[in-house]
């Protein structure tokens, strides 16, 4: 649905992006990650067909960015990171505005906003004006409006921008729905481990480069080098760090409030031998569990912070 081959946009001497190769199936929810001026927005610019690149080539559901930008915006909804609204007009008017602009006439025109109203959650809010919504409600708005002409693609430029805790919570919940609905979604956002909750693919740009492009499975395997064990013991926690540092494929053991974190030697991964030494010893085990790599942990391992 989504393939780009060396795109590039240089402004003067300067990389916004560089050679950024992407392709994305139908289906894929594509977690778009990096820090600021990384090159994120000016990609989804391009892709939605407001920005021209200095060189290469895109296509969106097979159509090409250069010769093929009106059926590209018949098939996209694309939701900037900042979008303005009309705060003079109801909900309800506002979206039909937009209908009306995507061609749906009539009775259809209605049903579609009451639809898409239903499904962001805001039907309860059809007949308040705009300008009364909070920030999470208006960002529920714009994902409406982009919804309203059934786009097989979605652009969602830092969908969670500014939203508070439970904001954030309804607009991850949104996108799974979007995701179950099957279409093919790509989201940039800061809020790493939400992404990986509704991701199934991931990218991480710095620097206008794109450095990773990959499943988040692949991604947590790259960065995870090492198995880390989280062992609690109900006792002598020193005993029983003794008794298995002695292990040939065990690296490091520290100790804390009870607690023992144990790193395994490179390529190591079973550790069943390890939790049997403890409780043929007589250890009682509190906690054995494996400690989790997130997306955030992975962003910052594979990234140094360098903006364009």
């Amino acid at each position: 649905m989504i393939e780009a081959r060396d795109l590039t946009k240089k402004y003067g001497d300067l990389y916004a992006i560089h050679k950024i190769d992407l392709k994305l199936e139908k289906g894929d929810v594509f977690g778009f990650i990096g820090p600021n001026g990384a090159g994120k927005t000016t990609t989804m610019r391009i892709l939605a067909t407001l920005l021209n690149p200095t060189w290469g080539e895109a296509y969106v559901g097979g159509y090409s960015i250069y010769s093929k930008p009106k059926e590209i915006r018949r098939i996209i909804g694309y939701m900037p990171d900042f979008f303005g609204v009309y705060d003079n007009m109801k909900v309800i008017e506002y979206l039909e505005f937009f209908a009306a602009a995507y061609r749906i006439k009539g009775h259809a025109r209605r049903k579609i906003c009451d639809e898409v109203l239903e499904l962001v959650d805001l039907g309860y809010k059809r007949e308040a004006l705009v300008t009364s919504l909070s920030r999470g409600m208006t960002q529920r708005l714009g994902l409406a409006r982009v919804l309203l002409h059934d786009p097989q693609v979605l652009l969602l430029d830092e969908p969670a921008s500014g939203l508070d805790p439970r904001a954030r919570i309804e607009i991850r919940g949104l996108l799974k729905e979007l995701r179950n609905m099957g279409k093919t979604i790509m989201v940039s956002s800061h809020i790493l481990p939400e992404l990986a909750d509704i991701c199934n693919k991931v990218g991480i740009i710095e620097r206008g480069e794109l450095h990773y492009n990959d499943t988040v499975d692949e991604l947590m395997k790259l960065v995870r080098q090492q198995t880390v064990l989280r062992i609690g013991i109900a006792g002598d926690s020193d005993a029983a760090a003794k008794l298995i540092e002695q292990s040939s494929y065990v690296e490091k053991i520290e100790t804390h409030d009870g607690q023992l974190r144990v790193t395994l030697v490179a390529g190591e991964h079973d550790y069943s031998e390890l939790s049997k030494a403890l409780i043929d010893a007589g250890h009682r085990l509190t906690r054995l569990t494996e400690e989790e790599i997130n997306l955030e942990t992975a962003f910052m391992a594979l990234t140094k912070g360098i903006t364009s």
